[in-house]
């Protein structure tokens, strides 16, 4: 065969489009579990054990078991078919972290913040930030086996949702449980970015 008519096998496989997707909320309140449980990899992790001093800067109540905690960024991947990844992307919770935020929110399709109805106000932050950005996210509660469970409607207006942006109930342990919650942002994206699309062609 002439040189010029080879074609190694590989080039004739579709390049891989890329989803990313980013995992925020308040921190423990299990984003790197989430992260872990549909991942088809080893999630690459960057936790740390709770030093003394970081205790008098996390907030831990509600979560006062938790020993450990991101100081970085959670990494997970899900291969859909030869030709669709997702890439997970768990971003850290606590304050002084954030200024990584917008390095990790870059090139997204869209986020899932966490919530925790022991401590619902944690999660103000990353709501606020995907709002002033008008990046696509849904809100999935974490139902811990001690918390406090309320009507969806109920937390819906405690975090002062509009009524188009999705609150699902989840738990983060389960893998169905947390493919159901990246299906519905997927589903949510798509529907913005289409409503972006007829809004642009009536102008």
């Amino acid at each position: 065969m002439p040189y010029a008519d080879y074609e190694p096998a590989d080039a004739r496989r579709p390049v891989p489009v890329a989803i990313k997707i980013l995992i925020a909320g308040g921190f423990g309140v299990g984003k790197t579990t989430l992260v872990g449980s549909v991942s088809e990899v080893r999630p690459l992790r960057t936790e740390e054990e709770l030093s003394e001093p970081s205790s008098l800067v996390d907030q831990l109540d509600g979560v006062e078991r938790k020993t450990t905690t991101t100081v970085a960024m959670d990494f997970g991947r899900i291969t859909i078919s030869d030709d669709l990844v997702v890439y997970l992307f768990g971003t850290p919770g606590q304050k002084r972290f954030w200024f990584m935020w917008d390095e990790l929110a870059y090139g997204a399709l869209g986020a899932v913040v966490m919530a925790d109805t022991r401590r619902l106000a944690d999660c103000f932050p990353s709501i606020d930030y995907f709002e002033r950005n008008g990046m696509p996210f849904v809100v999935a509660v974490n139902c811990f086996d001690d918390a406090r469970r309320y009507p969806t409607q109920t937390m819906r207006a405690a975090l002062n949702l509009t009524p188009d942006i999705p609150l699902l109930l989840c738990d983060a342990r389960q893998r169905v449980s947390s493919r159901d919650v990246l299906v519905a942002l997927v589903e949510h994206a798509v529907t913005r970015l289409a409503d972006g699309r007829r809004v642009t062609s009536a102008k």
